[in-house]
């Protein structure tokens, strides 16, 4: 096993993977809480019953797609990366296609099906490790720094810390809320631990939080441990019951299913670049294993719109876990385990809340933003690109938007320079599908 995943050579062991492995699934264990939440339109009253997926089965198929997903990353691309149905995705999913555009959610699934297989083919094809390698090493870390901003307003965000302001877009949060100052203290107590450079500090700091949130009384103590695992049957091969209807085959479920691939593939490009990275996994701007977590994503994705869940992508939250110590796929191992187990201790994962998560996400924010250094800002044509990459990403709340921006200018400003030569060709490509993008679907 040590020899299999290169212990010894990315200087790692057992304990520091599990921990690892544990602090990727604490920091992203809330989706099996929102993704069944967001699917189901919970939070939208008076809707039909036809319109909503079924609670418990979406919980089981996100729990599942998770566990999949991240296993196949660990054994075959033997990254420390974890998979699960992606935010944002699931919102398109829910409350554009269902909601918006009147598209059955089974129809949506079906969607989610054909990207997926797509994916695969482009992966077994070697396309988009292409892809992924062509990106110059300027906008890799410039992808790398966006996400640790986008990762840190997400986080600020969901404990309250930041807030929605009408005047300016966003404001300082209310600090005279309990879970507001919970997640200060978590911030706090994050930053001692990590400054003085003790191992795991992100996950002890989020232990440490819970259970001062549970003594403050403002996190519920769990009344049982353990649950029945919901049934999967509602949602379970949904997807290919759109099939059979004429009315599936229409312009709007073309740019339904273009719109998933395009987001999905952006989005786990930018992840798998950014945890890569931080981790020093990247050798010579090249990905190695690329096609294999492509494949472990696409594959992933598939499974989970048969079981009944949006797309599943690669987590940026898995850089909780390279914070804390994780460098190889058995701590992708170690998660998957942990979503497994989650079909039975439901009622454990309430105690993870915002609050706990926030200071992790904040922390990882600090360390993915080291990759500035590595850009070279004295040169304009490589600034540029570089720096919309990094602000679009929180300003637009989307990694794909900000690759998107980043990788237009890029060919623009190194043309003008005189620099075409160091373009690769694929960079004229992604440029005009982005610009494409921008008009036709986004």
């Amino acid at each position: 096993m040590k020899k299999y995943f290169q212990f010894e050579e990315l200087g790692t062991n057992y304990r520091r993977e599990f921990i690892g492995g544990l602090t990727t699934f604490l920091a992203m264990a809330y989706i099996l809480v929102v993704n069944p939440i967001t699917l189901s339109l919970m939070d939208i009253p008076d809707l039909p019953d036809a319109m909503r997926m079924d609670y418990g089965a979406v919980f089981v198929a996100t729990a599942v797609a998770a566990a999949i997903g991240s296993l196949l990353m660990g054994i075959l691309a033997k990254y420390p990366i974890a998979l699960a149905p992606g935010m944002g995705l699931n919102a398109f999913f829910a409350y554009t296609v269902v909601l918006t555009m009147g598209i059955p959610w089974q129809h949506a699934l079906g969607g989610v099906l054909i990207s997926g297989i797509i994916f695969i083919f482009l992966s077994l094809s070697g396309l988009r490790e292409k892809i992924i390698n062509s990106i110059p090493a300027e906008l890799k870390y410039a992808v790398s720094a966006g996400i640790g901003l986008f990762i840190t307003f997400v986080g600020a965000q969901s404990a309250g810390l930041i807030v929605n302001n009408d005047a300016v877009l966003v404001g300082l949060g209310d600090f005279s809320d309990g879970n507001v100052l919970l997640a200060v203290f978590g911030i706090v107590i994050t930053v001692i631990l990590m400054t003085k450079g003790i191992n795991g500090g992100i996950f002890i700091g989020m232990v440490i939080t819970t259970i001062v949130g549970m003594i403050a009384g403002l996190i519920d103590v769990p009344g049982k441990v353990v649950d029945s695992v919901p049934s999967v049957a509602p949602t379970f091969g949904a997807a290919f019951e759109a099939y059979s209807d004429p009315s599936f085959y229409s312009t709007s479920m073309l740019v339904v299913v273009l719109t998933f691939l395009f987001v999905d593939f952006f989005d786990t490009a930018g992840t798998l670049v950014g945890v890569a990275n931080q981790a020093g996994l990247m050798k010579e701007n090249k990905l190695p294993r690329a096609g294999k977590a492509l494949l472990a994503d696409s594959t992933a994705t598939v499974v989970g719109a048969i079981f009944g869940t949006s797309t599943t992508t690669s987590f940026i939250e898995s850089s909780a876990g390279v914070a804390a110590g994780a460098r190889t796929g058995f701590a992708s191992i170690v998660t998957a385990g942990f979503f497994l187990l989650s079909l039975f201790f439901f009622p454990l994962l309430e105690v993870i809340t915002s609050a706990v998560t926030a200071p992790a996400l904040i922390i990882v924010g600090v360390l993915m933003v080291a990759s500035l250094g590595n850009i070279d800002w004295t040169k304009f044509e490589i600034a540029v690109p570089a720096f919309l990459t990094i602000i679009a990403m929180p300003l637009t709340y989307s990694i794909a938007t900000g690759i998107a921006i980043g990788f237009i200018f890029y060919p623009i400003t190194m043309i003008v320079k005189g620099r075409i030569k160091e373009i690769h060709p694929i960079m004229y490509v992604l440029s005009v599908i982005f610009v494409l993008y921008f008009i036709f679907l986004k």
